[in-house]
């Protein structure tokens, strides 16, 4: 009896002894997972500190001081910078001008990309060359076409006056007057920008399949109702992205602003990105420009973040 208790109780006296033992590899193995997985990660962590995260912390620091980029001495001021950003004329202006202009470039961006994709899906002659041409001023720099377009909007000498003396209308003073200023920076942040929705936009629809519209037309739809109901709903992930890339490009948008009017006149086309420079590097108010910078990245995350939550639920992915 006692020789078959002790071979019995053998087996849970090897479990007992042997559960540390596996608790003790398994903890070598996480370690060593953990380990590589450091060791890849590691260096691109160091860069996102070094270069991004680092600098948003000491951004939130000079905006809670005054300081003119010169003197050693940082004065504390707390909220003030902020409290005088949301209380200046200017600055609400310039959040005008942000919204006007975004709505502009981001909407005119999308629907004439959508409307050229459209007619260059279709048959034509020279196709692959035109959108070769739509999409090259992506590639150039916005200064240099802020340079070319300048001449262009030139009320005497420039192209658009000719034209238009043609047909004997006088051109407005694209660039000087304050009604006119910001509708020609529109035009040609579009100009430069449409050519990648296009592109976007027509590599979408030749991935559309073609059974859908086959199958549209067996059921008698028109060319509107298989727009609606068949290319926009499988254009909705294409339309999301560019949506976000937009939206945050145009908040950014600063060379051809700097270029053609330098924020004037009359502040006309001070957007935020301008603002934050001028006060930066024009008026050395870096705390000033630092609450600035901060208010535009609490609006842009504010967008992105409600796009990912709200937007996304109307895309189909299939």
């Amino acid at each position: 009896m006692l020789g078959r208790a002790s071979l019995s109780a053998a087996p849970e006296i090897d479990g007992v002894r042997s559960a540390p033992q596996e608790i003790t590899r398994r903890r070598a193995f996480w370690r060593a997972e953990w380990f590589l997985f450091l060791l890849f990660v590691a260096p691109n962590l160091l860069l996102f500190g070094i270069f991004s995260y680092w600098p948003m912390i000491s951004n939130l620091y000079l905006s809670l001081v005054r300081w003119d980029m010169i003197s050693p001495v940082k004065t504390f001021v707390g909220s003030a910078n902020y409290a005088y950003l949301f209380n200046d004329n200017e600055f609400r202006m310039v959040l005008r001008n942000s919204a006007v202009f975004t709505v502009g470039a981001v909407g005119g961006s999308l629907l004439l990309g959508l409307a050229t994709a459209l007619l260059l899906n279709q048959k034509l002659r020279w196709r692959n060359g035109a959108r070769a041409v739509l999409f090259a001023p992506t590639l150039l720099s916005g200064a240099a076409i802020g340079i070319v377009w300048v001449y262009i909007f030139d009320p005497r000498f420039g192209l658009l006056a000719r034209l238009l003396g043609g047909i004997g209308i006088s051109s407005p003073s694209w660039l000087t007057d304050p009604a006119w200023a910001l509708p020609a920076v529109i035009i040609v942040y579009v100009w430069k920008n449409v050519g990648f929705s296009t592109v976007i936009y027509l590599a979408g629809l030749q991935a559309i399949p073609q059974d859908l519209y086959e199958a549209a037309r067996v059921d008698g739809a028109g060319v509107l109702w298989r727009f609606r109901s068949v290319t926009l709903p499988m254009l909705s992930p294409i339309t999301f992205f560019l949506v976000i890339t937009a939206l945050l490009n145009s908040f950014q948008a600063f060379d051809i602003i700097k270029v053609m009017t330098e924020g004037g006149p009359v502040d006309a086309t001070n957007t935020l990105i301008y603002y934050v420079y001028e006060q930066g590097f024009v008026a050395y108010n870096a705390g000033r420009a630092a609450a600035a910078a901060l208010v535009l990245f609490a609006i842009m995350f504010a967008i992105t973040l409600f796009q990912l939550r709200y937007a996304e639920e109307r895309v189909h992915y299939a």
